[in-house]
């Protein structure tokens, strides 16, 4: 009697590079055979359990990580993907929390179970992307490189019909939802919205509905059309870099610095608001600068800080004020360029017009 072969999976905390990795990960282990089991949606709970074992000073996505294995493991899933990214490119790194992930959850977790510590370093020789990837399917007994290439081919296929639809404009749970199903497709919305925001903050925090609090849908039921890195090429962002007068170092540069600079130059943009982390010390860097950078470009900004004891209700308040002056600030504008028409020289008095009795 043959015995029966057991299932391959792996679990993915919904949580940091999962915002932005995902869909790649997912074509890439559904191609070998390997299932994946997500965590749930941040909730208080995922907060609280994952603030529990770390040191107060810990960033918010930190605590919410450390939440998300939690959650897996009660879950039963006893092998969790959790990568090393140390470096995207040459000389450009992860902050030290992110590049030293599987060492911290080694230290504070202490529930038995298998963690599969893939480390992608670009500035170090072969620890590329094939190498990253062969030690992510190494514990499930999967050794052929032949394989491996061509599973990550499907893996890119899949991040990049995501991207397609991001860029067009689709929300992120839409594009998500689309790709995963191997579907692709361009929403052509004619909503008109008086006023654009750049939300300039990371995937995990813009996207984490219970991080961000709903930001996007809270601006949206304010009437406001919300633009985020997604909708930008790398091109852009790296052109967005340059604006400010930066060089990347950080590897989540591009979504806060580089998107910033970008619709800093962008008239259709009426105002930025930049989402950070409470203690992160890369953000807390790049804020200042893109604050400083906004001053030069007369755009109005707003910076707001969460962390797991953000209230709702405050920062509600606050985004309803920062949208209520940039309401006011284009009225005025709109008015002041009527009075200058109605000024000039070139103005000329309409004087035919029809009398009625």
């Amino acid at each position: 009697m043959q015995a029966e072969t057991k299932e391959m999976v792996i679990g993915i905390p919904r949580a940091l590079n999962f915002y932005h990795n995902y869909p790649f990960y997912y074509g890439f282990f559904s191609a070998l055979g390997i299932k994946i089991v997500l965590s749930d949606v941040t909730t208080k709970q995922t907060m609280s359990d994952g603030s529990a074992l770390v040191v107060t000073e810990t960033c918010l996505p930190i605590k919410i990580y450390v939440g998300h294995i939690i959650n897996l493991l009660n879950k039963g899933v006893d092998k969790i993907f959790v990568p090393s990214i140390q470096s995207i490119a040459p000389k450009i790194y992860n902050c030290s929390k992110i590049r030293g992930l599987p060492d911290l959850i080694r230290n504070v977790i202490k529930k038995p179970f298998t963690m599969v510590e893939a480390t992608l370093d670009k500035s170090e020789k072969n620890q590329g992307l094939y190498e990253f990837l062969s030690e992510a399917v190494k514990p499930f007994g999967i050794t052929d490189i032949t394989k491996i290439k061509e599973a990550s081919k499907a893996g890119w296929r899949t991040f990049n019909n995501f991207h397609i639809m991001a860029k067009s404009g689709m929300s992120y749970k839409k594009a998500l939802s689309y790709a995963l199903q191997g579907k692709v497709f361009i929403e052509n919305s004619n909503k008109e919205y008086p006023i654009s925001i750049a939300l300039v903050s990371h995937g995990y925090n813009i996207y984490d509905d219970r991080a961000s609090m709903k930001i996007i849908d809270k601006l949206e039921s304010m009437d406001v059309k919300v633009y985020t890195a997604l909708q930008l090429s790398q091109e852009q962002t790296m052109e967005g870099i340059n604006t400010l007068g930066e060089r990347m170092y950080w590897a989540n540069e591009a979504e806060m610095t580089g998107t910033a600079g970008h619709y800093l130059k962008d008239n259709k943009i009426d105002g930025i608001i930049a989402l950070n982390a409470f203690g992160c010390g890369p953000d807390s860097l790049m804020v200042e600068r893109i604050v400083r950078k906004a001053k030069q470009f007369n755009k109005p900004i707003i910076n707001l800080t969460i962390d797991e004891q953000t209230g709702e209700a405050g920062f509600v308040t606050r985004l309803e004020a920062f949208v209520d002056m940039l309401f006011r600030k284009k009225r005025a504008n709109i008015i002041n360029k009527i009075d200058m028409a109605s000024n000039s020289d070139d103005y000329v008095l309409n004087t035919e017009y029809i009398e009625t009795k």
